[in-house]
């Protein structure tokens, strides 16, 4: 957290560096998944759904450039079934964070913009459900799990974006994850987060 207000600090400085500043706040979705690899794993997780929402600020350097900080609640995870014969076998992995996407925005026409640029993702919690079954008989639960997941994760976003002059944005991101998720993995395996994001923004 003492990282997360530092970087707070510092871009709150940075404000009087540049030209014309404006605030908004923005909502939408993560589609969100984890990438297992490694050791001849076979799995592959669907997504899982969950809100993104939170402030930006647009520090306007010039006319098509723009560098815009963001502050969001990020839903990320992923879900696992596996079933063979009578038996089958859930799990729902929920992790939640404090998301800070530091976005270079290229205007290539008045409104239409590419993005791309580096996020640090601040881990609040992390649970999973699960749920086991066998003929009749039947089990689940819900795990915390954060002990087990590095708190930090880094990652790179690549995106398109259109604003309007009213004040509305819309922003399509692709956000690949470079960090380790686990604390301590298995040898040869790795887990990444991958996931894409859209959210609907507002301008004041």
């Amino acid at each position: 957290m003492k990282k997360l207000l530092v970087i707070v600090a510092v871009l709150a400085i940075a404000t009087t560096s540049f030209g014309q500043t404006t605030f908004g706040v923005k909502a939408g979705l993560n589609i969100a998944n984890m990438k297992y690899s490694g050791s001849g794993l076979d799995i592959s997780p669907d997504s899982k759904v969950g809100p993104a929402i939170g402030l930006f600020a647009k520090f306007n350097v010039s006319e098509s450039f723009a560098v815009q900080p963001e502050l969001l609640y990020s839903a990320k995870g992923s879900k696992i079934e596996i079933s063979e014969g009578g038996a089958s076998a859930s799990s729902t992995i929920k992790l939640n964070y404090i998301s800070l996407p530091i976005m270079a925005k290229y205007y290539v026409s008045p409104g239409f913009n590419l993005q791309a640029g580096p996020q640090i993702d601040f881990l609040l919690s992390a649970k999973e459900d699960w749920e086991m079954s066998m003929g009749t008989d039947s089990e689940s639960g819900s795990d915390d799990i954060k002990e087990d997941v590095n708190g930090i994760d880094f990652g790179l976003g690549f995106g398109l974006g259109y604003d309007l002059e009213m004040g509305l944005g819309f922003d399509a991101r692709y956000v690949l994850g470079l960090s380790e998720l686990a604390k301590d993995p298995e040898d040869g395996v790795k887990t990444k987060s991958t996931g894409f994001q859209i959210t609907v923004s507002y301008a004041f």
